[in-house]
């Protein structure tokens, strides 16, 4: 059980360990001077001229002051895709021999012989243990 259990995790966390590292995604952060005003993973960053009006400030000034920086996170963009043609004579031999070998290694269950498999019971007249009054309880 336990088995069957960890083994259920290590492939979900491989499976989710190939998926994560052919994924890319861009990291968007807005500066206001040295203050971080937002950042963001999939959308846009906000920024911070929807305060202009408590701030006061002019555009002028907010163009000098404010910058975006963005950060890239690449994925793999090529994965090593083998086939078995690609492999060398000597390889292509092993794996067959090997899977010939493996699935040889295991023999069938011989056919069972069910000696009463077409017996039927007798038809019961009467209940015995009611007649003589034996009940195990």
């Amino acid at each position: 059980m336990i088995k069957k259990a960890l083994h259920k995790i290590f492939s979900m966390t491989l499976a989710l360990l190939v998926l994560l590292s052919t994924f890319s995604f861009t990291i968007e952060k807005h500066f206001c001077g040295t203050t971080l005003i937002d950042t963001a993973v999939f959308t846009k960053a906000k920024s911070c001229e929807k305060d202009s009006d408590a701030n006061q400030m002019t555009s002028a000034m907010k163009k000098g002051c404010c910058k975006d920086k963005l950060e890239v996170v690449k994925g793999q963009d090529k994965l090593k895709l083998t086939s078995f043609e690609d492999l060398h004579l000597q390889q292509q031999l092993f794996i067959i021999s090997f899977a010939y070998t493996y699935i040889n290694l295991f023999e069938g269950l011989p056919q069972q012989v069910i000696p009463h498999k077409n017996y039927s019971p007798p038809n019961l007249v009467a209940d015995i243990q009611v007649l003589d009054q034996v009940f195990i309880i």
